[in-house]
């Protein structure tokens, strides 16, 4: 199943691209999830649960994405983009964002916010989430980025 769903979203208007490594780029999406784990924090000191709801989820989509950018793969499908993470990574690298995905959805179509407990416990499973990333980037060799892109290449 998980293989369909791979070529699906390698055919689909702005689903996977294998492109080249962008360093810049991965460095600005990792910036951009610190960041907003910062907005994420201030809106619940705030007690603004439903933007921290939101903001969570996109501090961890922020830090998946700089790890594409790094192996050099562009997505404008959130779906996609997680799945070719957890393909690449493992189905417990990406099982929190999955919750919070849910989570934001929940929070910002239907306000169906999460306790003030609930959204804190959130903020330190993305806080970790942020960091693993951090840490994978920080560490990933060109031998692995070449790894993971034939990873992809060979199953397709």
């Amino acid at each position: 199943m998980e293989t369909k769903k791979l070529k699906w979203c390698f055919k689909i208007k702005d689903g996977l691209r294998i492109i080249e490594s962008n360093e810049r780029l991965s460095k600005s999406y990792l910036q951009q999830a610190k960041a907003s784990l910062l907005r994420a924090q201030k809106d619940l000191k705030d007690k603004d649960l439903l933007w921290t709801t939101v903001a969570i989820y996109y501090a961890e989509y922020y830090a998946l994405y700089s790890f594409l950018q790094k192996i050099g793969i562009k997505c404008e499908n959130h779906s996609c983009s997680i799945l070719i993470v957890s393909f690449l990574l493992g189905e417990d690298k990406i099982k929190i964002i999955n919750e919070h995905k849910e989570k934001r959805i929940d929070a910002q179509y239907y306000m169906k916010v999460g306790q003030e407990d609930t959204v804190r416990v959130m903020l330190i499973e993305a806080q970790n989430f942020v960091s693993y990333f951090d840490e994978l980037i920080s560490t990933l060799s060109n031998k692995e980025v070449k790894e993971y892109r034939d990873k992809i290449i060979n199953h397709l």
